[in-house]
């Protein structure tokens, strides 16, 4: 998880209910990635693994314990179990080498008794069979290992593309965002937020895809898609609204066409816009989803709903949800989340107080308007809310337009003016100079008049 974007505490969640997260193949595999890694982190020590110690330290106690027991108590039979442990924590190559020392040493050991207290050649037989399993069950280990790894490699990059990593700053936005899912082992889910920098501003979008699965992720990543090509093009919020519910019909009867049943989901989302030319607004279009929280320096107040439906139920009422334009008070962060935020419940039931829990923050500490920080705020308070239990994705993102985004688009304003004073100086000059011209014009009139007129008189005295 990055005070940033991903999955969640180390140990697996659990929903409110108690039951467990019934969870898809990709989860499966995630999780068993985990216990690997979690296995090979605690068998090192400084960088350098250690998973030797183990089986050599078991193979020097049975020896020794063997060597200082009666001849009616023979243990070296046990050494069967250094390939067997060794199997579970070293590579192949190091198995079989335990493999071959158990067995070698099994023959020293018990040579070195009297010829009736040796147990003979059945349990050579046994520890000879069972460092050859123990080597073939390494190897299928070590494959399954990397099968793991490879996964991760694959989960991480669908997070990557879902949950693309956003730079400091992006699009003149400070920003803030954690994303915990309700199978933390996945790390990726219906949850999706981006922010998209265009040419008419600056662009927000957070949603919520109905369901899970990587159904649901490839709904995301659809909307995905789509926003971040309309929010950098389209001059009108309304118009990249209406994209990304075109994008969600569309995905759906794909989804449809291929006999699947999940082609009917659809998604609740907060769409915000930043001008770039009015710095004091704030365009909000909100399908269907919690209206986000303006905490600013007159306090925390909820923005209004958008009343409508989610993205890809427009059909069903009015149309899509109307476009608000917000007044915007400097230094004002936003904060989204999912109902995963919400709707987590205590052990009595009660959802979690989202609102009071920020108010209460914000008095006495306004510090805590800061994305990063409000961000971490109500991440600690879910969790704690619900002792860790989520019951479904849970995203908290925090935006706030920096000062220096004000002042670029109060310089390009003072621009703007410049060049109007300066257009005002020219048509005056220019017209200063049009005067000039007539007066030069008309002197000119009045002496080629003059001219005229004196051989005119001179013909009249002749």
């Amino acid at each position: 998880m990055r005070a940033g974007n991903d999955g969640g505490p180390g140990r697996a969640l659990r929903p409110a209910d108690g039951r467990p997260v019934r969870r898809g193949p990709l989860g499966r595999a995630a999780e068993r990635r985990g216990e690997v890694l979690r296995r090979q982190n605690l068998l090192r020590v400084r960088g350098r693994s250690v998973a030797w110690m183990p089986p050599l330290l078991l193979l020097f106690a049975v020896t020794g314990i063997d060597f200082n027991t009666t001849g009616r108590f023979r243990i070296i039979s046990w050494i069967v179990l250094v390939p067997g442990i060794a199997a579970a924590i070293c590579g192949v190559a190091l198995t079989a080498a335990f493999g071959a020392a158990a067995l070698l040493t099994y023959f020293l050991v018990d040579v070195a008794w009297p010829h009736q207290y040796r147990i003979g050649l059945a349990d050579f037989v046994l520890v000879a069979l069972g460092g050859l399993l123990a080597t073939l069950a390494c190897a299928v280990r070590v494959r399954g290992e990397r099968d793991m790894l490879h996964m991760r490699d694959i989960t991480e990059t669908i997070r990557r593309t879902v949950l693309r990593p956003l730079p400091p700053l992006w699009g003149g936005l400070d920003h803030a965002a954690v994303y915990l899912a309700a199978d933390s082992q996945a790390r990726v889910g219906g949850d999706f937020y981006d922010i998209q920098p265009g040419l008419h501003g600056t662009r927000v979008l957070l949603g919520d895809v109905q369901g899970k699965g990587l159904g649901a992720v490839e709904t995301a990543a659809a909307l995905l898609g789509t926003f971040r090509e309309a929010g950098y093009h389209e001059a009108d919020l309304a118009t990249v609204a209406e994209r990304l519910e075109i994008r969600m019909r569309r995905h759906g009867l794909h989804v449809a066409a291929q006999g699947r049943e999940d082609g009917d989901r659809f998604a609740t989302a907060v769409l915000l816009g930043f001008p770039a030319d009015a710095p004091g607004v704030l365009e909000a279009v909100v399908f269907g989803h919690e209206p986000p929280l303006a905490i600013g320096p007159d306090g925390v107040r909820q923005l209004p709903p958008g009343d409508g439906l989610p993205l890809g139920l427009a059909d069903l009422g009015d149309g899509l949800p109307p476009l608000r334009r917000i007044p915007l008070a400097p230094g004002t962060t936003i904060l989204l989340t999912t109902d995963g935020v919400t709707e987590s419940r205590d052990g009595d039931g009660a959802f979690y107080p989202l609102t009071d829990e920020v108010v209460r923050a914000v008095a006495a500490d306004p510090a805590v308007a800061d994305p990063h920080r409000l961000v971490a705020l109500v991440r600690d308070g879910t969790l704690r809310h619900c002792g860790g239990r989520l019951a479904d994705d849970t995203t908290v993102f925090a935006v706030r337009r920096t000062d220096a985004a004000d002042d670029v688009a109060a310089a390009d304003d003072e621009i703007d003016e410049d060049d109007e004073d300066d257009e005002d100086d020219e048509d005056d000059e220019d017209h200063e100079i049009d005067e000039g011209d007539e007066g030069d014009e008309d002197h000119e009139d009045d002496e080629d008049h003059e001219g005229d007129e004196t051989p005119r008189k001179g013909r009249l005295q002749s």
